[in-house]
């Protein structure tokens, strides 16, 4: 099994972080101003208080303005071992809510073992969720290897668009002329004004990638961006070994097909598993690969 493929089912668990209801509970009552500063809040708070250009750097293709109108200020409306405990109390809530009593003491434990293969060096994100403590409870101790595994991963991807000179407006535009997504979309989910976006695809078509959609070079490149971070991503899967990774992927596949159906946002923001709740080599199977960090 590819790399992408064991992706698609880590990251649709992980993804219960920030898009559910009882995440946005969670932070809309410790007082923060919207579900965004929610979001950066609690996916940055394994880095510590840190300013918004480093978040900004970290999470790759969000508007710098996006992210400064949530940080620093979350800060001051808690700290980051206080959003840490909530996006637990929010992750709890949702996977209670949507996977009841199912058993995942055995995924747990093999995620487990791949989340501590995971690389870290030069992956920030990946690094700095590696070093929590992991919970005791399985379903949440599953949600923590699962959330090392895609900022790992996600990193990497990170590093992959950096090597091929790939801005993060740029990785959209591109992203979203592989998967004939609406552009307007993706401006208003990532922060990036129209003039932005056009200034973006005209430094695409000058490189010969994109012209009313990818141009053979494009659709080249993308593959490669994706190959490098398939090849990144291997290593928890080889120490893992053929069988451990086999066994996970079976336990995970109808939990996230179950996690694909019972979030609801799932049908709106691209996030590996599609909204009909599919996987590969099923009918109808999930849109594309790793989304140009449109997992973060």
């Amino acid at each position: 099994m590819e790399p992408r493929d064991l992706w698609l089912r880590f990251e649709t668990y992980h993804d219960v972080t920030y898009f559910t209801p009882e995440s946005r509970a969670v932070t809309d009552a410790l007082g923060c101003r919207g579900g965004w500063m929610g979001y950066f809040a609690q996916r940055a708070a394994p880095l510590g208080a840190v300013p918004p250009e480093v978040v900004t750097a970290a999470f790759f293709n969000f508007h710098p303005r996006r992210v400064a109108r949530a940080l620093p200020d979350a800060w001051d409306v808690a700290g980051p071992e206080r959003f840490l405990q909530a996006r637990l109390e929010g992750v709890d809530g949702a996977l209670r809510r949507m996977l009841e009593s199912l058993d995942l003491a055995e995924a747990a434990e093999l995620a487990g073992q791949a989340a501590e293969a995971a690389p870290i060096a030069g992956r920030v994100l990946g690094a700095a969720n590696r070093a929590l403590p992991v919970p005791d409870e399985p379903h949440l101790a599953l949600w923590q290897a699962c959330t090392t595994l895609r900022e790992s991963r996600g990193d990497g991807h990170v590093a992959a668009l950096v090597a091929a000179d790939l801005g993060p407006c740029e990785a959209l535009v591109l992203f979203g002329a592989d998967h004939g997504l609406d552009p307007a979309y993706l401006r208003a989910a990532r922060g990036w004004s129209e003039e932005e976006w056009r200034a973006a695809e005209a430094a695409l078509v000058e490189r010969g990638l994109v012209d009313g959609g990818l141009t053979p070079a494009g659709r080249a490149l993308r593959e490669e961006v994706e190959r490098r971070t398939d090849a990144a991503a291997t290593r928890p899967w080889d120490v893992l070994g053929r069988a451990g990774t086999a066994r996970f992927a079976e336990l995970m596949t109808p939990v996230a097909l179950r996690l694909g159906r019972l979030n609801d946002a799932m049908r709106i923001n691209p996030m590996a598993i599609d909204p009909v709740g599919q996987l590969p080599g099923r009918p109808n199977a999930a849109r594309g690969s790793t989304r140009a960090r449109m997992e973060a």
